[in-house]
């Protein structure tokens, strides 16, 4: 069988989906042939730049008026009007990778973006020579926004059973729609040795460990919550990792804090960082929440991206896998009642609850249990 992974850059979580996919698929079914790409490879590089950066700096500079474009479009009716509109603009962007598409020839088109599939849609539309490919919407928060509905659609693999019901409450056919959890890295499923992790850091295993997280591109409040970690007055241990942003990295390095602190740019090894972490510090990005769920450990949230990163805040508080504050100046009350009332073991025994670590291969399986000759 031939497997396209169409993802797109915008932020680092659909790109870490992919991989997850390519590296599970390639795993379960070694013979077949995969390849991943990015949809904005095949576009002008003037509209590459737009819509890469121009994400990040409009839920960086502007997260008000993203959360009421999110909401606005939120609208499976209003997305169905725009239908026209949407398809027509993408003819003009995205030929290149139609003739990509056209030449490879995939089965199966799984897509943890939904760019990918408003292309497989007007496609569709226009008729297909021969049978369409398998189309699979990875949806890679714990809320499903209109976009990620496309009539082209034949399976939606989602993160939760809430996911699913908002689905079928927007026309999906529930049998159409799979509660696999999102897709990570095999490496979550491992537990790597806490001790050997410890002693490669210089960390102490009596101390409470904070990890900080900026995300993939160092986004996000980082130097203003270390600065509020100074003012948390029990003896703790923070692990910062700041991304691609080597800036921001060279910063927090140069400067003395109160906690014994390693400040890290992009890992690669965010399992182990995770396995000896008391509490995850971060924004609640799909990926990043599926990864600490994975690991069972809880996340205190500040500050989330209103829209896709608020919902999956809701989620992770309805669970009581989670703690939030709505300022980065409440942090040091807000963890030292968590350790004082040790509701640390609580959040972490719900986040492991909620963990889906195989998410990966099971939306594999469920894709070749549905795809005839697979």
């Amino acid at each position: 069988m031939r497997i396209l992974i169409a993802t797109v850059t915008a932020g680092a979580g659909h790109l870490q989906a992919a991989a997850a996919l390519d590296e599970a698929w390639r795993a379960y079914r070694p013979r077949d042939t995969v390849e991943r790409v990015d949809v904005l490879d095949f576009v002008p590089k003037l509209y590459k730049k737009m819509y890469a950066e121009g994400y990040v700096k409009f839920v960086d500079h502007a997260p008000e008026l993203y959360a009421l474009v999110f909401k606005k479009t939120d609208n499976p009716s209003l997305m169905r009007k725009m239908t026209r509109l949407r398809r027509a603009w993408s003819k003009f962007t995205t030929p290149k990778f139609v003739s990509h598409l056209k030449r490879f020839k995939p089965d199966v088109v799984l897509c943890p973006h939904f760019l990918p599939l408003e292309i497989m849609g007007s496609l569709q539309a226009k008729g297909w020579k021969g049978d369409p490919p398998y189309t699979v919407s990875v949806v890679t928060d714990f809320e499903a926004h209109a976009l990620w509905m496309e009539p082209s659609v034949d399976l939606y693999c989602v993160a939760a059973e809430e996911t699913k019901h908002r689905l079928v409450a927007r026309g999906a056919i529930a049998d159409n729609v799979k509660v696999t959890g999102i897709p990570i890295s095999a490496k979550f499923s491992s537990r790597p040795d806490a001790g050997s992790v410890r002693k490669h850091y210089g960390l102490r295993d009596d101390l409470l460990t904070l990890l900080v997280l900026g995300g993939g591109f160092g986004m996000g409040p980082v130097e203003e919550i270390l600065c509020e970690l100074d003012k948390f007055r029990r003896p703790a241990q923070v692990i910062v990792v700041a991304g691609r942003n080597e800036e921001l990295r060279t910063k927090l390095a140069s400067r003395d804090w109160r906690h014994p602190t390693h400040v890290l740019g992009f890992v690669t090894n965010m399992h182990e960082l995770m396995t000896v972490a008391d509490l995850i510090i971060s924004k609640p990005g799909g990926l990043t929440t599926s990864e600490a769920l994975a690991m069972g450990k809880p996340l205190f949230i500040l500050n989330p991206i209103p829209g896709q990163e608020a919902a999956n805040s809701d989620f992770l508080l309805e669970h009581a896998a989670a703690a939030k504050a709505n300022r980065v100046e409440d942090l040091p009350f807000r963890l030292d009642d968590l350790v004082k009332s040790k509701k640390l073991t609580s959040l972490a025994k719900a986040a492991k609850a909620l963990g889906k670590p195989s998410a990966a291969r099971d939306i594999c399986e469920e894709v070749c249990r549905r795809v005839k000759g697979c």
